[in-house]
């Protein structure tokens, strides 16, 4: 497929020439709509007369050895419907991705080899690579189709639909009806010619709108590239394409994936990959740590930290990133249908306070409306701080001049989690917003984590404010816990979706964090800063904003 420079390109050289745009913007938007990352990080050292560079990788890593990471082992047979970050990282080792996108947030080819993009956004096409199955059979553009259709039929219950829906799905009347007479709609892929296969290597998606994230969301980890002759299913001796078989597995207790001679990329350099489960223990996992039981910490807990930076040969990574947590309200629950009681709670919240006790100060404040500073496409708002006065105002004028009762459910770990709930309960309460705490074992919680009427859930980075936005806010998709609906908002966010001038889609998201200060569902206190800690001898690992692990980089010496 022979590749033209997108009419994007050159004016994104002229914004980044002009100071409109970072240096990290072009290189994420360039690479978006199809130049190379060499090319990306040469032009952006060009344009600024400034040395830039990928991230170092190591020149050559030791080869054998295994490599325990404490790490959780949750149910992994339904890839598609993956909903936290370590089921995907047990499968990234056997089942790949069509791109993906590195620690620093820029989209590389992976089993899509290259693409073109049109100049309105609407039309994608994929060149996929030329590599094999682990069984022999070759990898085809009829198998990247088939992965993308499932995730997108609302049988399987992908979250895939929450980044999609706006530019691939149309809601239609099902032929059924909800409890109260009405139509109930569903989402289907809006034309029998979106996801088209032009030949054996080559797909073209065309988009109902304009869509600029298109190669990043297929990195979404709910999207891995499953043989379509498994139908959707993953387990031990699965087929994959990846640098590991996956030859053991215990659900809570370990997973073991063993490395493959001819895997088609570069590594794998172990020869085997454990992750041991601990359990939700942050004093087991530093005991094994220093033990010499594992050799890495997937997710520091911030109570540890000081006992890891105290171990001898222990090495810490840490990273800012957009990864939160948000106190979440149903919307169609009669407590929380009135946006003026949802809002009280914001204005009865002190972010700062629950930032320096919950978590150490090891991060930032959050402004209620999920859009991070370190998004590209962040808007500046006023600070939204502390009102007490308003926060009752508002509760009265929504009928509870006396205050109103509420129980919001929660588990208790990390410990940093338990610990913001009970700091803005307590604030809460000088607003006459009377809470109890529900204390839920993880294994419950998990269960029922978007059916409470009143939570608190752990949101991981996302690389594109409106990509969070999509995946929890917008109508009807399937991780909307909060059951939140507004159509101006999912209207200004489809058109956010499909505007690559950074400026113009600031202006865009700044009107939805807005509706999300004003109407929105949520309190949010604080982003997060992550951290890892491996032993010295671990080679290769970079921690990346959103926790995935790339197990075909990894290496330890002997």
């Amino acid at each position: 497929m022979s590749q033209r420079e997108n009419i994007w390109i050159p004016r994104l050289k002229q914004q980044l020439a002009d100071k409109q745009i970072t240096r990290r913007e072009f290189l994420r938007y360039s690479t978006l709509l199809g130049m190379s990352a060499t090319a990306a990080y040469m032009w952006a050292g060009k344009i600024t007369g400034q040395p830039f560079a990928p991230p170092a990788r190591a020149a050559s890593l030791p080869t054998g050895g295994t490599l325990r990471i404490s790490m959780r082992c949750p149910k992994i047979s339904d890839p598609h419907t993956y909903s936290w970050i370590y089921d995907s990282n047990i499968g990234r080792g056997v089942h790949e991705y069509l791109t993906k996108t590195g620690q620093d947030n820029v989209t590389r080819p992976l089993l899509f080899e290259s693409w073109e993009a049109s100049d309105d956004l609407k039309t994608w096409t994929f060149r996929t690579r030329d590599v094999k199955w682990h069984n022999g059979r070759q990898f085809t553009a009829e198998d990247a189709a088939w992965n993308l259709n499932h995730v997108l039929d609302p049988a399987t219950g992908s979250s895939v639909v929450g980044l999609m829906k706006g530019y691939m799905l149309s809601e239609v009347d099902s032929g059924e009806k909800n409890d109260d007479g009405t139509a109930k709609m569903v989402n289907r892929i809006w034309d029998a010619n979106a996801i088209e296969v032009v030949d054996d290597r080559t797909v073209r998606m065309n988009l109902k709108n304009a869509q600029v994230a298109v190669p990043e969301h297929m990195f979404h980890y709910p999207l891995a590239i499953l043989d379509p002759e498994e139908g959707g299913v993953f387990g031990v001796g699965s087929n994959g394409t990846g640098p590991f078989d996956l030859i053991d597995y215990g659900v809570n207790q370990r997973a073991v994936l063993k490395g493959r001679s001819d895997y088609w990329g570069d590594g794998p350099y172990l020869d085997e990959l454990h992750y041991i489960d601990l359990g939700d223990n942050p004093a087991a996992e530093a005991a094994a740590a220093s033990s010499g039981q594992v050799d890495g910490i997937y997710n520091g807990n911030i109570e540890q930290l000081s006992l890891y930076n105290a171990m001898d040969d222990m090495v810490i990574y840490q990273a800012v990133t957009a990864a939160t947590a948000v106190v979440r309200m149903q919307v169609d629950q009669p407590q929380f249908s009135d946006a003026r009681v949802r809002t009280a709670l914001r204005y009865a919240t002190d972010q700062t306070q629950v930032l320096e006790i919950a978590h150490s100060n090891l991060g930032g404040i959050a402004e209620h409306h999920h859009v991070s500073p370190i998004h590209p496409d962040y808007h500046e708002l006023p600070m939204f701080g502390r009102d007490v006065e308003k926060a009752k105002a508002l509760l009265a004028e929504a009928g509870h001049p006396d205050g109103i009762d509420l129980e919001i459910v929660i588990k208790p770990d990390p410990a940093w989690e338990q610990s913001a709930v009970e700091t803005m309960v307590e604030q809460w309460s000088g607003a006459g917003i009377r809470c109890s705490i529900n204390v839920m074992p993880s294994s419950k919680f998990w269960d029922v984590w978007d059916k409470v009427p009143f939570g608190f859930t752990e949101w991981a980075h996302r690389p594109l404010g409106f990509m969070v936005l999509g995946l929890a806010y917008r109508s009807d998709v399937p991780w909307n816990e909060t059951h939140y609906s507004n159509p101006e908002f999912d209207a200004l966010l489809t058109k956010a979706e499909g505007t690559l001038d950074v400026q113009k889609r600031s202006e865009i998201i700044g009107q939805l964090e807005e509706i999300m200060q004003q109407d929105g569902p949520i309190v949010q206190p604080l982003w997060r800063a992550i951290y890892g800690a491996y032993h010295s001898k671990v080679k290769g690992f970079q921690l990346h904003p959103t926790r995935y692990i790339f197990p075909e980089e990894l290496a330890v010496e002997s």
